[in-house]
């Protein structure tokens, strides 16, 4: 079953299928946003190729994030200390707290990431076209 506009409706999506954004060497698949989630949350996967940084440390004012290691390790800036996490960690970031993430190994990298309130994806046009824009 595809995306419904239902908060009230099932999604069932296969591996990789989704909403999918490139950015430049990372790609962000959203399972589940705004729309179907009456902005309680947005949902998306995030595969980072290997060797590379991420979007840059950034905060978000309202925004808490979770984020759960897929596969591989990714690593992850908290405040100001990064943390090496391996597939299988769970990390909760409040919001107003300093973040990033980038995939510093030879191997590519999973993460789920948990957007709560929803609205992120609202985002990702402005995103994909800086790293277009940028090359990256």
């Amino acid at each position: 079953m595809k995306h419904k506009s239902s908060e009230n409706s099932v999604i069932i999506l296969k591996n990789g299928e989704g909403r999918n954004y490139k950015c430049g060497t990372m790609n962000a698949i959203f399972k589940a946003d705004e729309n179907e989630t009456t902005e309680k949350y947005s949902i998306s996967e995030w595969w980072l190729e290997p060797n590379i940084e991420g979007v840059g440390a950034h905060q978000h004012e309202e925004n808490d994030e979770v984020f759960y290691i897929l596969d591989g390790t990714t690593s992850i800036l908290v405040g100001d200390k990064w943390i090496d996490a391996e597939k299988g960690t769970f990390i909760r970031i409040p919001a107003k707290t300093i973040h990033d993430f980038c995939n510093r190994t030879d191997k590519r990298t999973g993460v789920l990431n948990f957007f709560i309130p929803g609205g992120f994806e609202r985002n990702m046009p402005s995103i994909v076209k800086w790293f277009d824009d940028n090359k990256l």
